[in-house]
């Protein structure tokens, strides 16, 4: 009697869109304000910590300092690796889970959604255990800026996680930052300023999972995609940036308005089969 090993693709249920609302919830109710640099975030950091490492995966807290407009913080990146085997390439997911500061703003949407759509990928990966690919999975802190964006405002997770990704020298095959993808009222876009040919994989899984899931922007977004893009990563954004009370509004974002009645588990299981199918394209991809 013998079995052949069937390389499994990556799978995003309904249970897995439950775990990532759950997830975004904790945050919210136990983490709010989450100030880029404070004691909120190193507490929502440990929370995620527990939940990625609940999971299965090899998580870890990864602290660095800073300097910002308003002097220096301390921050804290949590990391969690999925291995299929040290031959393969890896793809980078990232999302920030900090808020706005000074706004008091819940951050449901923006920040919560997709760090807990990160849990729900974590948990899916370890039980469905494709053997393609390794997936190295960076919650953020610090993606907001403290004044207006600039190489020594906003973005420090993101950029000290490139840094080390360099140094490290992982083979990276891409980048894909998450972001405000729990929406209700979901349009996901990846914007102009990323990496082609993994903008059109994008495309094609979103279409592959539901026609015009995912459109091309035509806008330049600063997000947590820019600092692996500047250290030669390819690299993209996956965004709903559409955000409010109407068509062509941004109403809720950083405000007291960005709560959890905003987003919803049926957009959290679209976004999670949309980055589930990318994995599996990029998974089946020649480097």
């Amino acid at each position: 009697m013998f079995s052949i090993a069937m390389a499994a693709s990556l799978l995003f249920t309904p249970a897995d869109a439950h775990l990532a609302y759950e997830t975004a919830k904790g945050i919210v109710d136990d983490c709010t304000p989450r100030d880029a640099g404070t004691y909120r975030t190193r507490r929502a950091a440990r929370r995620i910590f527990d939940k990625a490492s609940a999971a299965g995966i090899d998580a870890k807290m990864d602290t660095f300092e800073a300097i910002t407009p308003i002097g220096p913080r301390r921050f804290v990146n949590v990391e969690g690796r999925y291995v299929s085997s040290h031959d393969n390439d890896w793809v980078v997911l990232v999302s920030h889970y900090d808020t706005k500061p000074g706004t008091d703003c819940p951050g449901a949407n923006d920040g919560a959604s997709t760090s807990g759509l990160l849990v729900a990928l974590a948990d899916a990966l370890t039980t469905h255990r494709p053997k393609d690919i390794n997936v190295l999975m960076i919650w953020t802190d610090g993606e907001e800026c403290m004044e207006r964006y600039g190489h020594n405002d906003g973005l420090w997770g993101s950029r000290h996680a490139a840094e080390k990704i360099k140094k490290e020298g992982l083979r990276v095959r891409a980048v894909v930052c998450l972001d405000m993808l729990g929406d209700a009222d979901l349009g996901i876009v990846v914007p102009r300023n990323g990496t082609g040919w993994l903008a059109q994989l994008a495309l094609d899984a979103g279409a592959a999972v539901r026609p015009g899931l995912v459109a091309a922007g035509h806008e330049l977004v600063a997000d947590d995609h820019l600092p692996f893009l500047e250290e030669g990563f390819d690299a993209i954004d996956l965004i709903d940036f559409q955000y409010g009370g109407g068509p062509g509004r941004n109403d809720y974002w950083h405000t007291a308005q960005d709560t959890m009645d905003k987003i919803s588990e049926e957009s959290l299981l679209l976004s999670g089969r949309m980055v589930a199918e990318l994995l599996n394209r990029l998974a089946k991809r020649k480097p």
